[in-house]
């Protein structure tokens, strides 16, 4: 006897949720499942599966999922109640400002902002590599140190958003290369509109500011595939979580 197909309500979350990279954890799981709700994977009004079971599907721990579950609600697209028959329901309500800023965006604007994010990959990097590769001086390494203590001493989210900008065209004005500081800058414009599209998230800010670091050791040490390395990763993990909470 064949046993019977499963819905797709059972199926479609398996073939659409895979395994997360360990370094980009939170920001996968985000995209991802942001991604299925938009998608209707999970519909309006259902519920989703229980932590342990997402966690597995997922490959991460409960910890980071939680994390995950929370930057959702802030972008209103759950809710979780507590306790006894509670859970976390797929709502899909632009309650906060970032999420009703999201939904009224055009899918022209929308397609130009994801276009964006694919020309920061190709952008920052380089800049990132040609910045260390520069010999610079103490004047100009004490430069790129402030903007990356600008960044990590920010306490108000319009205060670091500002100065994340300030960091990375600090890092492209490095390069001595007008052009390049024209693109970054092109680049920032974008994507500081996206992400006022978004909830400000405390555990994607903590693992931005520990790149940074990790930008601004590369930069000093003089080692550009270093420096690109970890700014391809630094886009990778934002546009990751634009991709998914922008749609």
């Amino acid at each position: 006897m064949t046993a019977a197909p499963r819905s797709t309500a059972q199926h479609l979350p398996e073939a659409v949720l895979r395994p997360v990279r360990g370094h980009h954890a939170f920001e996968s799981c985000v995209e991802q499942l942001a991604t299925a709700i938009r998608l209707g994977v999970y519909p309006r009004g259902s519920t989703l599966p229980a932590e342990r079971e997402l966690a597995e599907l997922l490959h991460v721990s409960r910890a980071t999922l939680r994390e995950a579950m929370a930057a959702l609600r802030q972008a209103g697209l759950v809710e979780t109640t507590r306790g006894r028959g509670g859970g976390t329901v797929v709502t899909l309500k632009p309650g906060l400002p970032s999420a009703r800023a999201a939904a009224r965006a055009t899918p022209t604007r929308r397609r130009d902002w994801l276009d964006a994010l694919d020309y920061r990959r190709i952008v920052e990097p380089g800049a990132a590599a040609l910045a260390a590769s520069r010999a610079l001086d103490d004047v100009r390494l004490a430069q790129l140190e402030q903007a990356h203590l600008d960044v990590s001493s920010a306490r108000k989210p319009a205060e670091h958003r500002q100065a994340d900008s300030r960091f990375h065209l600090t890092v492209a004005a490095l390069t001595d290369s007008p052009r390049t500081v024209e693109a970054v800058t092109s680049v920032q414009a974008t994507l500081h509109e996206m992400l006022l599209a978004i909830p400000v998230l405390d555990a994607n800010i903590a693992h931005s500011d520990r790149q940074h670091a990790a930008l601004v050791r590369a930069i000093k040490a003089g080692k550009p595939e270093q420096a690109r390395r970890v700014m391809e990763e630094h886009c990778d993990d934002t546009a990751a979580l634009l991709r998914g909470l922008v749609g």
